[in-house]
């Protein structure tokens, strides 16, 4: 009876504590990660999506990616 008391709240903090890293991990961090890129390419004046950018520097390195490798990066 006494190790329930102990047990249920650090499974509630534990699953509580994933969940929340979870929806940080794959959707806050990609939405803060995009929304910083087209800021700074919008501070930049750029007019360039930032898949075109990666793809000219790898056409300049001689290399040729193809559009899934460059959406992968």
């Amino acid at each position: 009876m006494a190790i329930q008391i102990f047990i249920i709240p650090i499974v509630i903090v534990a699953i509580i504590g994933l969940s929340g890293y979870l929806v940080y991990r794959y959707a806050m961090f990609d939405f803060l990660c995009k929304r910083s890129v087209n800021q700074t390419l919008q501070k930049y004046n750029i007019k360039k999506t930032p898949a075109q950018i990666i793809k000219e520097y790898y056409q300049n390195k001689g290399e040729e990616l193809s559009h899934k490798e460059i959406q992968n990066i």
